[in-house]
C-alpha cells in the first residue's frame, strides 16, 4: 500500500485500508474501488489522503498503534467521561471524574501496554475524524504521543499514569465552552477566542477539587497553553515555571492539532507538523521534548511517498529505530521513469536527504 492524496489519485484506484470514523464505524471498506463520486465524497469531508493498493507496494503494510476495537474502546470511555462533565456542570464535574477516575487509569494501563508492545515508531496518521467528535479522538492522540515521549524519558510507572491521566483530562475544561465556538469554521472573534482561552482554568477548576485524582492531573489541564517564552495563557508562564508534564502535554497537543483533519483546514503530514514544532524551539516549546517526540514518532510513516535529493521517488517501507527521518526507502522510480523496485536504507546512505513528500508517484 501507499498514501495518496485524494485530489491525485486515479479513478478505479482501490482503497487499501479502510476508513473509520471516530466512532469506530467503517466508512468504506478495504478493497472498495474508488469511482469518480467516491473520490469526490472523500475531498469534500475534508480528507486528505487515503491509503491505495498499488502491485509494487502491496506487501508495505501501514500499522496502527492500536486497533480499531481498541481505540473505539477507548473513544467512547473519553466520550462518556467528558459527556458526564458537561451534563453535571453545576457540580464542576468533580463527583463525575472521581467516579470514572478508575475507568481512566485502567484505560491509560491499556494504552502504555499497546505501546510498549508496538516496537514500531509511534504512528497516527488522520482517518475520518467527525468535527463534532474531534475532542475525544484528539484527547486520545495527545495521550498516546504524550505516553511515547515519557516512555523515552523513562519516566517511572506512577509518573506515566499521572502523564497519561493529565493528557487524557487536558482539555476537559472545553466542555464548558459552546458547541458553535468549537465548531466555527472561521475565524474566532476576539471575543470568542477569550471563551475559549478560558478552558485550561475551567480544566483546572475542576480536576483540583478531586481527591481521588493527583493535584498535577490538574495542572496539567492548566498549564498545556503556557509557552517558555511567556506569551502563553492563561497565566503566561515562563521556562521553568511550566512543569515538565506540561512542556510534554504542550508539544503532543500542538502536533495532533495540526496533523488531524479540523473543519477549518487540511491536516498535514506528520514530517509538516514536527517542522511547525520545530519553528518554536527554544521559544515556544522545549527543545529537549521535541527531540525525544522526533525519536519516538515516526517523521516519515510507512506508505509515504518521498523523494531524495538526486531525484530518486519510492515509498517508506520500514523504520529504523532511532532514525526517524532516515527510513528505508523502496525506490520506485529514477529521473521520472519506473524502476524495477529495489531498497535504499538512508541510515545507511548518509549522503541520500529526504527532500519532501510526492503523492504523484506513477503508477505502474
Amino acid at each position: 500500500m501507499r498514501l495518496a492524496a485524494t485530489n491525485t489519485i486515479e479513478t478505479g484506484s482501490v482503497l487499501a485500508k479502510a476508513i473509520f470514523n471516530d466512532k469506530g464505524q467503517v466508512l468504506l471498506h478495504e478493497g472498495v474501488e474508488l469511482a469518480d463520486n467516491l473520490i469526490y465524497k472523500l475531498q469534500e469531508m475534508g480528507i486528505t489522503y487515503v491509503y491505495i493498493k498499488d502491485v509494487r507496494t502491496e506487501d508495505i503494510q501501514y500499522k496502527d498503534p492500536l486497533t480499531p476495537k481498541m481505540r473505539k474502546q477507548a473513544i467512547e470511555t473519553i466520550e462518556n467521561v467528558l459527556k458526564e462533565v458537561e451534563a453535571n456542570k453545576e457540580l464542576s464535574g468533580s463527583l463525575v471524574i472521581e467516579n470514572a477516575s478508575k475507568r481512566l487509569s485502567g484505560l491509560i494501563r491499556q494504552l502504555i501496554s499497546e505501546i510498549r508492545g508496538n516496537k514500531e515508531l509511534l504512528t497516527i496518521l488522520s482517518d475520518v475524524y467527525t468535527y463534532d467528535h474531534y475532542i475525544f479522538t484528539h484527547s486520545l492522540n495527545v495521550t498516546l504521543y504524550s505516553l511515547a515521549i515519557g516512555m523515552k524519558l523513562q519516566l517511572l510507572p506512577k509518573e506515566l499514569e499521572i502523564l497519561g491521566l493529565g493528557a487524557i483530562l487536558h482539555d476537559v475544561g472545553k466542555m464548558k465552552v459552546p458547541a458553535d465556538i468549537l465548531l466555527k469554521p472561521g475565524k474566532l472573534t476576539a471575543e470568542e477566542f477569550e471563551s475559549i482561552k478560558k478552558h485550561p482554568e475551567d480544566g483546572f477548576n475542576i480536576l483540583r477539587k478531586v481527591e481521588t485524582i493527583p493535584l498535577l492531573v490538574a495542572h496539567c489541564a492548566f498549564q498545556h497553553h503556557e509557552r517558555l517564552n511567556g506569551s502563553g495563557y492563561p497565566r503566561g508562564l515562563q521556562g521553568n515555571e511550566i512543569h515538565d508534564f506540561g512542556k510534554i502535554i504542550a508539544i503532543a497537543d500542538v502536533f495532533d492539532a495540526v496533523t488531524s483533519n479540523r473543519i477549518y483546514r487540511q491536516a498535514m503530514l506528520p514530517h509538516e507538523g514536527l517542522e511547525v514544532l520545530y519553528a518554536g524551539a527554544g521559544k515556544l516549546f522545549d527543545k529537549k521534548v521535541i527531540e525525544v517526540f522526533r525519536q519516538a514518532v515516526a517523521v516519515y510513516p510507512v506508505g509515504v511517498t518521498v523523494e531524495l535529493n538526486d531525484g530518486r521517488k519510492g515509498v517508506v517501507c520500514r523504520q529504523n529505530t532511532g532514525l526517524s527521518d532516515r527510513p528505508v526507502i523502496r525506490i520506485l522510480e529514477e529521473k521520472g521513469r519506473n524502476v524495477e523496485p529495489y531498497e535504499a536504507d538512508l541510515g545507511l546512505e548518509l549522503n541520500s536527504v529526504i527532500t519532501g513528500c510526492d503523492t504523484t508517484l506513477v503508477q505502474q
